[in-house]
């Protein structure tokens, strides 16, 4: 369950921990995300959003876009992420090329208002 402090957004900022990182069969990734901090977005915001992921020690950026809802884990919905926590997000690379590595531990941001 997420905490309550995440559920009401007292941090600002979305910040999600990648517990899962699979390539797509059509292109792009496939990440599994578990909220860390922050509030939780209604999916309408994570369509299409850019997401800049991070690597556990702050070497590496990347910034990507999202395309879609994997839902091989069943349909998305806003009461799903707000009761686990955790969405599955299609990704690609936001320069439209091929997507670099990201893995887990990685965290990643929705990019708001930039």
């Amino acid at each position: 369950m997420v905490s309550d402090t995440a559920a009401r957004g007292q941090s600002g900022n979305t910040v999600f921990q990648v517990i899962d990182s699979l390539d797509h069969p059509h292109g792009g990734k496939i990440l599994r995300l578990k909220l860390k901090t922050g509030s939780v977005p209604p999916l309408k915001e994570l369509r299409g959003a850019e997401l800049e992921a991070v690597s556990p020690d702050g070497s590496e950026r990347r910034v990507v876009r999202t395309e879609g809802f994997p839902v091989f884990g069943g349909k998305p919905s806003d009461a799903r992420v707000r009761r686990t926590g955790r969405v599955d997000l299609h990704v690609f690379a936001q320069n439209g090329q091929g997507i670099l590595p990201i893995n887990t531990r990685w965290t990643v941001s929705l990019r708001r208002g930039r």
